[in-house]
């Protein structure tokens, strides 16, 4: 099969020929439709954040079940299915107090006895967080995936695969924003995109959407946002603490920079909670005012939406297909797999939403 291959740090991707195994008694070979091209990409293929090579990358993707392991019974083949790259054992203490996004158990991935789910010849091929979606077929941990329903066109499911999981997730499920509350989207992006989204759906009163392009900011309103800022414009902090006679309920900063999660917290009215959803890099430390603590302003981190992916994505499915989740908008161009560098680096000017890399 063809895949992506990253073998060198800040190097392009290189489109490869290589093999994937059998299923083992819990795994499931998809046969990938759509794999969106995420920041998060960018993040490892640039050392941001270290991982083994040579690795394929991709991680939001939707396909159709190809072939199960002896031991499978949630799904056949045929089925449609979107991953998920928070895949979860079912029996640690995170899954078992409902915290399934940050379970980290060994078993979903194979042993060192049970030889590598990707191979080139007798090189072996590391899978990246538990999926590898920028190839023609991934191999999983039963885990990893979530049945949906046939009607979704694959395209628009692959984003819930992760941005919309992640950004109506932290809005949902780790902020859980209340009816009637004021809202500030910092980066306007596919995940910031999906969390304006998320409070539009929770019933926000106020959603006001901050960028630095104009283009974004237009998108913003689409997706529910009532107010923009352009921060390259006016001050930000000021605008936004004027707008709203001293700052809002929550804030969520989903770009992944030291800067911007500093004003999500700056952002704050007394009492309010401030979620980083973007990865900032490895390294790098976010300085706060102390006595702002006084005030009870919080500072949280959400990973991947605090989700529980097998409930939630077959719902926003559901929203998307009654016209509450405008996932239509987001899709800034269908790619082919040999596209993907350019996609990787359109992501670093940051005027795209998402590229989507179509199999078939």
């Amino acid at each position: 099969m063809k895949a992506a291959v990253l073998r060198e740090i800040n190097a392009p991707l290189e489109i490869e020929d290589i093999q994937h195994s059998k299923p083992g008694p819990r795994e499931v070979l998809v046969r990938t439709v759509a794999a969106g091209v995420c920041h998060s990409d960018l993040h490892f293929q640039n050392g941001s954040y270290p991982y083994p090579r040579p690795a394929v990358l991709g991680h939001e993707s939707a396909g159709v079940v190809e072939a199960v392991g002896s031991d499978v019974t949630y799904v056949k083949p045929g089925d449609h299915v979107i991953t998920c790259l928070s895949a979860f054992c079912g029996h640690c203490e995170h899954c078992l107090t409902g915290h399934m996004s940050l379970c980290q158990e060994p078993e979903l991935q194979r042993g060192p006895t049970q030889g590598s789910r990707l191979s080139k010849g007798d090189e072996s091929i590391w899978q990246f967080l538990n999926l590898s979606s920028f190839a023609e077929y991934m191999l999983v941990h039963e885990h990893a995936i979530a049945k949906i329903r046939e009607d979704m066109p694959m395209d628009r499911a692959a984003l819930i695969g992760c941005g919309v999981t992640t950004g109506v997730g932290a809005v949902i499920h780790t902020a859980r924003v209340e009816p009637g509350a004021t809202v500030a989207v910092i980066g306007c992006g596919g995940v910031g995109l999906s969390a304006i989204n998320g409070a539009a759906i929770a019933g926000a009163g106020r959603i006001i959407a901050i960028d630095t392009v104009n283009s974004k900011l237009e998108l913003a309103r689409k997706f529910g946002a009532t107010d923009v800022i352009n921060a390259k414009e006016v001050d930000a902090i000021g605008e936004l603490r004027e707008m709203t006679g001293g700052g809002v309920h929550y804030s969520f900063e989903a770009i992944g920079l030291k800067a911007t999660a500093e004003q999500a917290f700056k952002m704050l009215r007394r009492g309010g909670t401030a979620t980083i959803i973007g990865m900032i890099p490895v390294g790098v430390n976010i300085e706060i005012h102390g006595p702002e603590f006084l005030m009870e302003r919080k500072l949280q981190g959400s990973n991947m939406g605090s989700n529980r992916f097998r409930v939630d994505m077959p719902r926003f499915v559901d929203f998307y297909l009654a016209g509450k989740l405008h996932l239509d908008d987001m899709i800034s161009g269908r790619i082919k797999l040999e596209d993907v560098n350019d996609a990787m680096e359109a992501l670093k000017t940051g005027e795209l939403a998402r590229q989507v890399i179509m199999f078939e």
